[in-house]
């Protein structure tokens, strides 16, 4: 049975993956004319890791409890050395830009009168957030290369504006059920 959970999820993820990309290459490539293919496929690649709420909020506080809030994660940050801090500011970013393209409108409940976060940029702190990670040496076959990072800083505002139309593009392909017409 185990098998089976193993090669339904394994669909559904290559699913998510090619719906994901089609949308990714669709709005960067036709609509906004951004041919960076790697930057592209990272777009994509980060709305499926994001799918899952673990990967969303998986920086770990040093009391063992999720960081779901910029602060707490820029906190942690400053606790890690090397890759591992890397690791935790590009996940800042990732956040960042998530939240900030896909769902603007969440952003006042992220940073609400009682939350931590009520006096962060977001756009600000992703893009200082991927800067900091592609200052930190890594090796020439990491999952993410430091130029790489360092565009998503430049750009950041122009990958959320991409993933606000991919947010419009699956929208208008969902039928009135929640169901993808696409």
């Amino acid at each position: 049975m185990q098998f089976e959970n193993n090669a339904s999820s394994n669909s559904l993820n290559r699913t998510l993956e090619r719906f994901f990309a089609g949308l990714s290459e669709y709005a960067f490539h036709s609509q906004l004319g951004v041919a960076d293919t790697e930057l592209v496929n990272y777009i994509s690649s980060l709305l499926v890791r994001f799918t899952k709420t673990d990967t969303l909020h998986r920086i770990r506080q040093l009391n063992g409890q999720r960081a779901t809030e910029v602060v707490s994660m820029m906190a942690e940050a400053q606790h890690r050395i090397g890759l591992a801090k890397r690791e935790v500011h590009r996940h800042i970013g990732d956040f960042t830009l998530f939240w900030t393209g896909l769902y603007p409108e969440s952003l006042r409940g992220l940073q609400g009168p009682d939350k931590t976060d009520q006096f962060v940029s977001y756009c600000h702190q992703g893009k200082r957030a991927y800067e900091i990670a592609s200052e930190i040496d890594a090796d020439e076959n990491a999952e993410v290369p430091n130029d790489l990072l360092h565009r998503l800083s430049e750009q950041f505002e122009m990958c959320a504006y991409g993933l606000r139309e991919i947010r419009r593009q699956w929208e208008a392909g969902a039928g009135m059920d929640g169901s993808i017409l696409i």
